[in-house]
């Protein structure tokens, strides 16, 4: 498993492990209002950051391979609500068959 990835699933874990303690911290507290969207968006901010990172770096140099196709077939079915799985099977195939040609 690649760095990137590794990291992708220890911030996953880690914003998990997050919400979870913040009940526990706030002790039934509630967060003020204008928090709230700032916590339910770090998440995934921070997820998508580290897998463009992976999709568009290697080493310290950007680039642009089949990668990106792969990113841009799965956005195209995240955007056409299609589901999950499909849309990982489908960056998965354009990949691969941009990497074949």
């Amino acid at each position: 498993m690649s760095d990137p990835w590794m990291a992708v699933l220890i911030v996953g874990a880690a914003a998990m492990a997050l919400k979870s303690a913040g009940p526990v911290v706030a002790g039934g507290r509630e967060l003020p209002l204008r928090v709230l969207p700032l916590v339910a968006a770090l998440a995934p901010a921070l997820l998508a950051a580290f897998v463009v990172t992976g999709a568009f770096s290697t080493g310290r140099s950007v680039v642009i391979d089949e990668r990106a196709l792969g990113l841009v077939a799965a956005a195209l079915c995240v955007w056409g609500r299609a589901p999950l799985l499909v849309a990982v099977v489908a960056a998965a195939a354009v990949t691969a068959l941009a990497r074949l040609v």
